[in-house]
């Protein structure tokens, strides 16, 4: 079974793929300096409760935009998952899209993964917006390549911030 970690900045969330079934799915708040020990622990345990075992898994990919966090996820599947993992953004990992942007090395990982799903469940073009921390906006073009985007304070964030600046507005 394949595992797909993603760490983001507020959750990191784990989903256990057998072929095309989604067989499982997990998060947890991320924390950069959460340790291979303890993800191993936390995804043994949570796999246990719902029926899987944590030695089914034969294949990992990791996109993670919290570098802090690579180090850990890559000897988690390493160390006890016995997988090396294929990790988004990283030199020579080809994950079937062009990248029409002036920087190809600046878009981040959860973006990649965001333009490749996205096409999964649409034709492309498409506009793939994922609300979470940032808001983003990601343009995939006709032929399914990554064309640009924007990125926004996420919903949460943009309070936050109201709730900062505006001395009366409540929170």
């Amino acid at each position: 079974m394949l595992l797909a970690i993603n760490a983001n900045n507020t959750n990191t969330k784990f989903a256990l793929f057998d072929g095309d079934r989604l067989a499982g799915d997990w998060r947890m708040r991320t924390e950069g300096g959460r340790t291979a020990d303890e993800y191993a622990a936390w995804l043994d345990h949570l796999m246990g409760l719902s029926g899987l075992a944590i030695a089914e898994i034969d294949a990992t990919i990791v996109a993670t935009v919290v570098p802090q966090a690579l180090f850990h996820l890559r000897l988690l599947c390493q160390r006890y998952l016995r997988s090396e993992p294929m990790v988004v953004g990283e030199p020579g990992v080809e994950l079937g899209i062009g990248l029409l942007v002036d920087r190809p090395q600046d878009v981040g990982a959860d973006r990649l993964a965001n333009a490749v799903g996205g096409q999964l469940a649409y034709p492309a073009p498409l506009v793939v917006v994922d609300f979470g921390t940032a808001t983003t906006f990601d343009v995939v073009d006709a032929a399914g390549n990554f064309a640009g985007g924007a990125i926004a304070a996420g919903i949460n964030l943009s309070l936050e911030a109201l709730h900062m600046a505006t001395a009366k507005l409540r929170g």
